[in-house]
């Protein structure tokens, strides 16, 4: 628990650095929905008047000084098949989210699904190319209760053949963020206003794996009142590439919605790296 509660802390210290959206874990007030707040930790009145800081909870966790991760290559998976059973095993489902996230259905995508973002900034059905051993998306949600609407997460773990092939889908996720500010996901949703940071290990904050990126933009869908924040997280651990993305509802604050992010995002990191890594 010390060793992923850590991890958890490195990750948001990582997220908040990017500079891309200053709320999250460090984020003390109800939020908007839509991942606003100010940041810093909130103050009291001592008896003179003067503002005072709350005591620190916990002690700071160690910063690595490098990548605690080693790849065996004879625990590579082989074929289709070897890299499926990898990937369901790594995809977070509801319970990497929180107590209150449920599967949708259907819970998993197709094992042959492969979105692809076409010319005109439209995502659609794509062919799985041959560098991609296998993809499995798994979707998840908090329901809709009074005051609070659908939250829709999911999680996607890609199994590449090598690592190069998993360095090249971090860069083109980079690159679609800036040929396509603004995207249309299906009828009557799109994001916009999107941007993208790419952190590699040591940078930005980044401590828990060998390549990091974030996204984040405006969420739009027309069934839904007003704008909310859409996040996508997503981290490579040696051919391995695994994401965790947010499209953000009513009710729901941005320090609930990027702790589940991270929790997800780290959850499917160490399981990558328990079954990839060199045996101790």
């Amino acid at each position: 628990m010390t060793y992923a509660y850590g991890r958890v802390l490195r990750a948001c210290g990582g997220l908040l650095a990017c500079g891309l959206i200053l709320t999250g874990c460090t984020d003390s007030g109800e939020g908007d929905g839509k991942g606003g707040g100010k940041g810093g930790p909130p103050t009291s009145r001592g008896p003179s008047g003067t503002s005072t800081a709350p005591p620190a909870s916990a002690a700071p966790v160690p910063t690595p000084t490098g990548l605690e991760f080693t790849a065996d290559p004879s625990r590579a998976p082989k074929n289709e098949a070897d890299a499926r059973r990898l990937a369901r095993g790594i995809v977070a489902g509801p319970e990497s989210w929180g107590p209150d996230y449920v599967k949708r259905t259907p819970h998993l995508s197709a094992d042959a699904y492969w979105p692809v973002l076409d010319a005109g900034c439209t995502w659609e059905a794509g062919t799985r190319p041959p560098t991609v051993l296998h993809s499995v998306t798994a979707y998840s949600e908090v329901p809709a209760t009074t005051g609070r609407g659908l939250l829709q997460v999911s999680a996607t773990v890609t199994v590449h053949r090598t690592e190069t092939d998993a360095d090249w889908e971090m860069a083109q996720t980079l690159e679609e963020a800036l040929r396509c500010p603004s995207q249309q996901l299906r009828d009557g949703e799109r994001i916009t206003g999107l941007m993208s940071l790419g952190s590699p290990f040591g940078v930005g904050g980044n401590f828990t794996a060998a390549d990091s990126l974030r996204e984040a933009g405006t969420y739009v869908n027309d069934a839904v009142k007003g704008e909310q924040t859409y996040s996508w997280y997503q981290s490579r651990v040696g051919q391995v590439t695994v994401a965790a993305v947010v499209k953000g509802a009513p009710g729901h604050t941005g320090k609930e919605v990027d702790r589940a992010q991270i929790q997800a995002l780290v959850a499917m990191v160490g399981r990558a790296e328990d079954a990839l890594e060199v045996q101790k």
